[in-house]
């Protein structure tokens, strides 16, 4: 690399880092919640973060975050920093809140699923109203909310009964830490949708209308294989979708937070998201 370009890298660098601190100083007096299904006496919350200059007649790209705990674990709140970083980059994020799995019974994610696209056809049906453009709304996740995050951008069906399906969930971009979106024979999650994998693994339904993507994967993560990440970019770029794959040497499973290693890889990681997003044309330099 000539000394020009790498003096470019590393004042892009720089630049996001600083906005990566500010944007988690900053006061997150856009934030609120709103109820976008109920499911008996149960609301199921969405978590909005908007820019601080945001209008109802804007159209700015959005993104929908899912927590990680493996289907049965974990809550809205682990992707606020990432929110606060992409609200003041000019994105409106969402968290959401889903169903999880009894950690006793081995259910397949069915309802994990419904709840994520039911979650995706409220906000693409109110782009109006969150100043969003519906067509450029991508799925973010971490480890089984990465999972769902490449469900919306890979796959149909598992959809809520109650849903209206003429609302597309299919997202327009994947941004995926550590997801563990291999569920067949000798992947993640096996155990509970056994030999109904097809339905459910977005490594087995890759095609050319999947949203682009990159993937966020430590070498050491015990329950993804660099193997695995590396399979599912080669089957994505073969059927022409954009694929970008980052690799962080050493790093283990969720190591992506920003309560990791003081915050040193998640510095790392929304650099590489903010250049993809920027590729997509969705963020500026």
């Amino acid at each position: 690399m000539n000394s020009k370009k790498l003096c470019c890298t590393a004042l892009f660098a720089i630049l996001v880092c600083a906005q990566i601190t500010f944007a988690t100083a900053q006061d997150d007096d856009k934030k609120e919640t709103k109820t976008y299904k109920s499911i008996g006496d149960k609301a199921l919350k969405i978590h909005i973060s908007k820019p601080a200059d945001w209008k109802a007649t804007d159209t700015r790209p959005a993104v929908l975050f899912f927590h990680g705990g493996g289907w049965v674990g974990g809550k809205p709140g682990q992707f606020d920093p990432h929110c606060k970083h992409l609200a003041d980059r000019g994105m409106v994020c969402f968290q959401v809140q889903y169903r999880l799995l009894n950690k006793n019974n081995k259910d397949a994610p069915t309802i994990c699923i419904n709840d994520a696209k039911s979650a995706m056809r409220w906000v693409r049906s109110r782009a109006s109203e969150f100043g969003i453009d519906p067509n450029r709304i991508a799925s973010g996740g971490g480890s089984a909310g990465g999972h769902l995050a490449a469900f919306l951008g890979t796959m149909d069906g598992t959809d809520d009964p109650k849903d209206d399906t003429s609302i597309s969930t299919r997202s327009n971009a994947m941004l995926l830490f550590n997801p563990v979106y291999n569920n067949g024979p000798g992947g993640w999650g096996t155990a509970r949708v056994k030999n109904r994998f097809q339905e459910f693994s977005p490594a087995h339904n890759i095609s050319k209308d999947d949203a682009p993507g990159i993937v966020f994967l430590g070498t050491k993560d015990k329950l993804i294989p660099v193997a695995t990440g590396q399979e599912f970019q080669k089957k994505m770029q073969a059927v022409g979708v954009q694929s970008e794959l980052r690799l962080y040497a050493g790093a283990e499973h969720g190591f992506f937070n920003e309560s990791k290693d003081k915050g040193k890889w998640y510095r790392l990681t929304v650099a590489e998201m903010d250049k993809f997003l920027i590729e997509l044309g969705w963020l500026k330099r």
